[in-house]
């Protein structure tokens, strides 16, 4: 209806305000509900006409109230406050199985449960948006209008109280059995002790129903206030985060962070609950009230839907992992000299792994295996060559971005308002480029002269040259940007990059959670075989190590099977690596008589390759990492200029790195005016 239609609207909701609440509520809110996609300022409109028609209205308001309040006094409380909006505790897979039944076949509402009553009368997909948006007070003066009293419905007002008390009588027993859930004993085992926080929370919400019933029913009197449950809230809250934090070196997963996900949900409705009874403020109530109102119709409205339950368990699941990637990433960030040398050497190092590694494939190729045999030993070839440049510390520059791109993550949210302190981030991010360059230099400076000698060694040991006319050809065309696909195929090495990092945080987080350093020190088999030092030395290096290896092993199968997957397919797809494409490009140095300086211009399409391996994984990897944790970049524009003011404050740091600099000067500087 439009807003001009008042009259008529007005003639229908006399028509039922002697009948049913639900038809009552369904025809006011398909009146105030704007056009698909409108704004609200109509609605602010359409509310302020109808609380003036009601102020003239004395009659029609009366039957309004008593329709609306004796609908409130028959409905069950419960459920809206102990289900919609808190994570289900069926726990995933049965949720998502359970809503996809029911959008397949759903069951019938009941209409004496406020819970359905919700998803009846605001059940176009568009209400979550304009019921949010529409500020509270718009709320509040159509509440006032309706002037549905506890004065002039006891009935329906005792209803209210006895569902919110019962729900907080629930909803602390929910959080006193959490106890019992192995998952936080194997985190904290003192958690189950008699003098845990959610234990005296459930016993003191259970002395502050029994009291506040009586002091209501009574009329006055001494009235039990809910400080000491609201202190036992923090202590609770501050337990949850205790266990976040334990699960980061502990081990974490799905059903865990699902779980103290849905301890900060229930112990967020406590408090609600807690604001709506409280009598000594109405301010504060009624502010609650609407803004639980909000959360209601959100939560009702995403309830069955299977997208929101998808987004939010990936989202859960991305932050279990990453967790350990943002612990990861310290090590990847080099904030002095010393830091610095290391870096580019760990990064020469692995430059002389993979110039054997790029000569190693050549030969696999030169075999002519079909493509699923080549496909299975050049990924043997990659995940052992990378396996092994982990082994020896050595350190391929590309391998870096998911880490650090955690650290930052991390680092936003750590700031207030959930947005980056941009001066600290612009200094993490010149931090984070320079490590990147050192690491990509040591890989180029290395692979590129060892690949040369190498092939001019099997030129002069064999009598000719490693590559021929036709195999030079196609390694210099793979580094043409556009005419090779050089840059796609540096994008998909970016993607595989990206799902590496993601591979390493989950067999990381899956090494901490199982405990496995412990395992291996007693495990029966290995205590045949090792002395009890070596059980513990191997134990401490896979328990550290097990997701390096993990994700470096299946880095190099990625790789690998990427052009076998392409010839399935039918599809262009294939690799370009830098560190690769450097070593490839000394091999056709050594294979071709003399130097030809178009090999500066390969050189640049090298470099080239290197900046997309990283953008694209770094950007991935910061985006999952950001979408994990809740949080953003703020403005885009203000943080390039930050970054851009840093530079030319200090561009030599760019590349090296300031002298005698405190490990945290560079990030945690003071700001400035």
């Amino acid at each position: 209806m439009s807003a001009d239609s008042l009259p008529a609207f007005l003639r229908r909701l006399e028509a039922s305000a002697d009948g049913d609440a639900v038809d009552v509520l369904r025809t006011l809110i398909d009146w105030l509900r704007p056009p698909a996609r409108g704004g609200v300022a109509g609605v602010l409109e359409r509310i302020e006409r109808f609380a003036l028609a009601l102020e003239t209205s004395p009659d029609l308001r009366r039957r309004l109230c008593a329709t609306l309040g004796g609908g409130v006094a028959g409905w069950r409380h419960l459920a809206v406050y102990t289900e919609i909006g808190l994570q289900s505790r069926r726990g995933f897979l049965r949720e998502l199985f359970h809503r996809a039944y029911e959008r397949v076949n759903p069951g019938p509402l009941d209409l004496g449960d406020l819970k359905d009553v919700l998803a009846l009368v605001f059940r176009d997909r568009d209400d979550p948006r304009w019921v949010c948006a529409l500020p509270d007070d718009a709320w509040l003066r159509l509440l006032d209008a309706l002037d549905c009293t506890a004065v002039d419905h006891p009935e329906a007002a005792h209803r209210t109280r006895d569902g919110a008390l019962y729900a907080l009588e629930m909803l602390g027993l929910w959080i006193a059995a959490e106890e019992l859930d192995p998952e936080l004993r194997r985190l904290e085992s003192r958690i189950a002790e008699h003098d845990s926080a959610f234990v005296a929370l459930q016993r003191e919400l259970a002395s502050f129903v029994r009291d506040y019933a009586r002091w209501d029913d009574a009329g006055g009197g001494e009235y039990h206030d809910d400080a000491h449950a609201r202190v036992l809230l923090e202590q609770c809250a501050q337990q949850v985060d205790r266990l976040r934090k334990r699960a980061v070196t502990r081990g974490s997963s799905i059903s865990l962070t699902y779980l103290l996900e849905r301890l900060d949900q229930t112990l967020a409705r406590i408090a609600a609950l807690l604001d709506v009874l409280d009598p000594t403020s109405a301010q504060r109530q009624r502010a609650t009230a609407v803004r639980l109102f909000k959360e209601l119709v959100v939560g009702n409205a995403a309830r069955h839907g299977l997208a929101p339950l998808w987004r939010e368990n990936t989202r859960l699941l991305a932050r279990s992992v990453t967790e350990h990637a943002s612990r990861t990433g310290e090590h990847y960030i080099t904030r002095d000299l010393r830091e610095y040398l290391q870096m580019l050497r760990a990064g020469a190092g692995a430059g002389l792994v993979i110039a054997v590694m790029a000569l190693v494939k050549i030969q696999l190729i030169a075999l002519g295996l079909g493509p699923g045999h080549e496909a299975f030993w050049v990924s043997l070839n990659y995940g052992l060559g990378f396996v092994l440049i982990h082994v020896l510390h050595f350190t391929v520059a590309t391998k870096q971005p998911a880490m650090t791109a955690a650290l930052l993550a991390a680092a936003i949210e750590r700031s207030d308002r959930g947005t980056a302190d941009r001066r600290k981030l612009a200094g993490l991010l010149i931090q984070v480029g320079r490590s990147q360059f050192a690491a990509v230099l040591g890989n180029v400076a290395v692979a590129l002269p060892v690949a040369i000698l190498l092939g001019w060694l099997w030129r002069h040991g064999f009598g000719a040259p490693l590559l021929d006319g036709g195999a030079v050809a196609y390694q210099l065309d793979g580094l043409r940007p556009l005419a090779g696909l050089a840059l796609l195929y540096a994008a998909i090495a970016g993607v595989w990059l990206f799902v590496s990092g993601l591979i390493a945080g989950a067999f990381d987080n899956r090494a901490a959670r199982l405990d496995l350093g412990a395992r291996l020190r007693h495990h029966p088999f290995l205590a045949r075989l090792l002395s009890a030092p070596r059980r513990d030395r191997f134990g401490t290096y896979l328990e550290g190590n097990y997701g390096a290896l993990a994700g470096n092993f299946f880095f190099g199968v990625l790789l690998g099977t990427t052009s076998y997957l392409g010839h399935l397919t039918g599809l262009p797809l294939d690799i370009r690596h830098v560190a690769f494409s450097s070593a490839n490009l000394g091999y056709v140095v050594a294979s071709q008589d003399g130097w030809h300086l178009s090999m500066v211009l390969y050189l640049g399409y090298v470099l080239l390759i290197g900046a997309v391996n990283l953008w694209v994984s770094f950007g991935l990897a910061l985006w999952v990492a950001l979408q994990a944790r809740g949080t953003r970049l703020g403005g885009l524009g203000l943080l390039l200029r930050s970054y851009l003011a840093e530079v030319r404050r200090r561009p030599r740091d760019l590349l090296w790195p300031p002298p005698d600099t405190p490990r945290d000067a560079e990030t945690d500087s003071p700001k400035t005016g």
